[in-house]
């Protein structure tokens, strides 16, 4: 979807810093978004770290979407992230993700990092079509499942990726061939 079309649609659309009374409608997007979902404890104490931001998303005066994420000398670690059910698949994820990209700079930070469980399908699509690739996978990674998660990295400029001696990363290759 363009973002013309967002802008049309959802013009009062705002991303802002994540403030306390923000909390119920995050944990409510939590709740409906994953089967194992963070508790407002888990939130307050991510968010309590130093180096860690939430933001999000706003459409009049109603949340839509959060991200949390942590700063690092050299990148910034997505930890959470979701858009409401009835707000999905309208631009409001790709403009989140826009907003931390436009955060990295070629002087200091320079990639973005997330995990994603093995299942979940959308949401590696999703981080795909915004030019993450999947580089490496965490075995067990998940206490509560035992699920593999893949880490997924996007890059500042795609000139600095180091390429492998001819090895294809099988991970990103499976989206590329999906995409065409």
């Amino acid at each position: 979807m363009s973002s013309d079309h967002l802008q049309d649609q959802d013009s009062s659309l705002q991303i802002r810093w994540l403030i306390r009374r923000d909390m119920p409608e995050v944990l409510a997007i939590e709740h409906d978004s994953f089967d194992y979902a963070w508790t407002e404890e888990e939130f307050l104490c991510i968010l309590r770290q130093r180096n860690c931001i939430g933001m999000v998303a706003e459409i009049d005066h109603e949340i839509v979407g959060y991200m949390i994420y942590e700063l690092h000398k050299s990148n910034l670690h997505v930890l959470n992230f979701a858009v409401a059910n009835s707000h999905r698949r309208r631009g409001i994820g790709t403009r989140m993700v826009q907003r931390l990209v436009d955060k990295l700079s070629s002087q200091r930070r320079k990639e973005i990092l997330l995990e994603v469980r093995e299942r979940n399908l959308d949401a590696q699509l999703f981080f795909r079509r915004q030019s993450f690739f999947a580089v490496t996978v965490l075995r067990n990674h998940y206490d509560d499942t035992c699920e593999d998660a893949y880490i997924m990295r996007y890059q500042l400029e795609a000139s600095d990726m180091p390429m492998i001696a001819g090895k294809i990363n099988r991970i990103s290759s499976y989206y590329d061939a999906d995409a065409a």
